[in-house]
């Protein structure tokens, strides 16, 4: 795995005439994680998205070194077709095995991802994660539709990713157990 190297400096972002947050600085290595929080519509997910590079900051600029795997509420999972036909194409892409038994999915290759619940398409939005083998996690509210054993399950993989020399940044409401540094969002408040 490329050792990994997340940096932002003087961050801010603006959404229409609203400006979100500014003033923001991070900076991420190995075995490194930050959970960020804050209220709903304080810009979560739009500093994800500046991360990942999928949205242009208003101000400041962003660093990478190594891949960027990302989860959000886009699962990035065809919904007409059967799970396995699914997760089969990002891994012809991907090139990575796929936890199909430990993210309990096995038994649903054959179900089309449309039938699937909120839980099991975030379990299967995991798996494509971990098949990408990215150095860099970028997850927005992972935990979201996930029971007590599923919030555990992603827990042990940060953990692992972690421990294993990757870094992950998570936006979250929930209480995360993974050791990960706090960022309070709204302390960059515009």
């Amino acid at each position: 795995m490329i050792a990994p190297r997340l940096a932002a400096t003087d961050l801010a972002c603006r959404r229409g005439e609203r400006l979100l947050f500014r003033g923001l600085s991070l900076a991420l290595g190995p075995g490194e994680a930050l959970h960020v929080t804050g209220s709903n519509g304080i810009g979560k997910s739009s500093l994800i998205r500046i991360l990942a590079g999928l949205l242009r900051p208003f101000a400041g600029a962003v660093e990478r070194e190594g891949a960027v795997g990302l989860i959000d509420e886009r699962h990035a999972l065809d919904a007409q077709v059967e799970l396995g036909t699914a997760l089969a194409f990002w891994q012809g892409l991907d090139g990575g095995e796929t936890p199909l038994d430990r993210l309990g999915l096995a038994d649903l290759l054959d179900v089309p991802v449309r039938y699937l619940s909120t839980g099991q398409k975030k379990r299967a939005a995991l798996a494509r994660l971990i098949a990408q083998q990215a150095p860099i996690w970028l997850l927005d509210e992972p935990l979201n539709g996930l029971d007590s054993g599923g919030v555990a399950l992603v827990e042990g993989l940060i953990a692992e990713h972690l421990a294993s020399g990757g870094s992950a940044i998570i936006a979250s409401h929930q209480p995360l157990s993974a050791n990960a540094a706090m960022l309070p969002l709204a302390e960059f408040a515009a």
